[in-house]
């Protein structure tokens, strides 16, 4: 399991001080990137690259502003051209004490299963994972 932490500002919340929905999914899409740029690699291979073929989202509660939360990542299902993923967003410190950053509590927020197919994006075809990027995405 990879995990990811973001903090909660102004620009992600909507005038309540509330955290825009679309935006838990952007977080976790930040959360998959990172598992590329934390081994030194880019989430693409020339001209092919992960796109999402499908999600399942459900949404347990709200994070509000300066919330700290952690993206956790874990691979459910890997294929020679798809892979499938579960990603859980919780809040790990509430806005109000943000005065460390280790998990206090741990909330569910946010839970979604992504399908990410890998796609030469030039012939718009649906082609083989590399073999790289299943050595990583299996040790998450």
């Amino acid at each position: 399991m990879q995990t990811y932490q973001v903090r909660i500002y102004f620009e992600d919340t909507d005038c309540g001080g509330i955290v825009y929905h679309t935006n838990y999914i952007k977080y976790c899409e930040r959360a998959r990137s990172e598992i590329f740029f934390a081994n030194t690699m880019q989430p693409y291979s020339g001209n092919c690259g992960f796109v999402v073929s499908g999600l399942e989202a459900k949404f347990y509660a709200s994070a509000k502003l300066g919330d700290v939360l952690e993206v956790q990542t874990e691979v459910l299902q890997m294929r020679q051209t798809s892979v499938r993923l579960r990603q859980d967003i919780y809040r790990i410190t509430q806005g109000h004490n943000t005065s460390s950053l280790s998990p206090t509590t741990q909330d569910r927020i946010f839970g979604m299963e992504v399908t990410l197919a890998f796609v030469d994006i030039i012939h718009q075809k649906i082609t083989k994972i590399p073999d790289e990027f299943v050595t990583l995405l299996q040790g998450v």
